[in-house]
């Protein structure tokens, strides 16, 4: 671990006021008169940014030795999540998995 001499943690104040903004803003975003499929995308959206902000500023994924090797795993993590995810809807709206 890295020693630092701070004594206010600004970066996980920032962290944390920035998780707060945006739950508030998904939360005004389903209440908008977007149609379902807007909220959606915009919802979804807010959601990655966050989940890159908590892994960033409270996970501390790309400190120390191994930060990049942890970037990396999580990038191709989500790579692999995506293409499993895209696979099914594509065999399962296609009509590939009824068997006559």
């Amino acid at each position: 671990m890295e020693k630092t001499n701070k004594i206010f943690p600004g970066k996980m104040v920032f962290g944390f006021f920035l998780s707060i903004v945006m739950t508030v803003l998904a939360a005004i975003v389903f209440y908008t008169d977007f149609t379902s499929s807007v909220k959606l995308w915009i919802i979804g959206a807010l959601a990655i940014f966050q989940a890159g902000v908590q892994l960033i500023m409270f996970m501390h994924m790309n400190e120390g030795k191994s930060g990049m090797i942890n970037t990396i795993n999580i990038v191709y993590s989500v790579f692999i999540a995506a293409v499993i995810v895209a696979g099914s809807i594509w065999i399962l709206s296609t009509g590939h998995a009824a068997h006559y």
